[in-house]
């Protein structure tokens, strides 16, 4: 199953894995060299449809939790200062995402949501400390009952080249629900209370609306 944002990617890139097939083997004399056009032909729709994959999961909704938003490994556990919408310290958890993760960014918590804002800027490496202030991103308020308002900001990296974001100020809004899609790689970060309880660990990896992140 692949993701609605990848299905124009993945048909012209079929479209071009065919098209220059056929014309290395019309044009190609060299077997060697052709078989290993091919070869690296299907290797890239095969990469291109991985990254687009969006497996059917059961997912762990439970209100008194925050899962995951996305795939990856978690490389940012720590309180911070959030400027753009709290103005004051919260809790801050990174998800980083390589290439080959699921990149459906999906809603960490359920209710409505109360901000929603796109903001253009740099493609700094997803880790890179001011990424998350200075590079392009989304920044989405959910307000749940049971933690306030949660925020979730989708940074994009330095493959990651569009970010999609489906949220909008007003909406309902499900635990699990797709949120957005990033594009060729990123980091999603979640900003939560201070007495927020953090279920996960520095380097360990999660799954997007199966991990834990938090419990109240």
């Amino acid at each position: 199953m692949f993701h609605k944002e990848g299905f124009k990617i993945i048909i012209v890139t079929l479209g071009l894995v065919i098209a220059l097939s056929i014309l290395a083997n019309i044009f190609v004399v060299n077997t060697t060299i052709r078989g290993g056009i091919i070869i690296t032909l299907i290797i890239l729709l095969l990469l291109v449809l991985q990254f687009f994959r969006n497996p059917k999961r059961n997912f762990l909704v439970h209100p008194d939790n925050v899962l995951s938003p996305v795939d990856g490994k978690v490389v940012v556990i720590e309180e911070v200062f959030e400027g753009e919408y709290f103005k004051d310290k919260r809790l801050q958890v990174s998800v980083f995402m390589s290439p080959i993760n699921v990149h459906v960014t999906r809603y960490p918590v359920g209710g409505k949501v109360k901000y929603s804002k796109y903001h253009p800027g740099k493609y700094l490496v997803a880790w890179h400390p001011k990424s998350s202030e200075e590079n392009e991103r989304t920044t989405v308020v959910v307000n749940n009952e049971n933690f306030g308002d949660v925020l979730h900001r989708q940074i994009a990296g330095a493959m990651a080249k569009r970010i999609v974001n489906y949220a909008e100020a007003g909406q309902d809004v499900n635990q699990a629900d797709d949120s957005g899609f990033i594009k060729f790689g990123s980091r999603v970060d979640i900003f939560l209370p201070l007495d927020a309880k953090i279920k996960v660990t520095l380097n360990q990896k999660v799954k997007g609306g199966i991990t834990v992140i938090a419990e109240k």
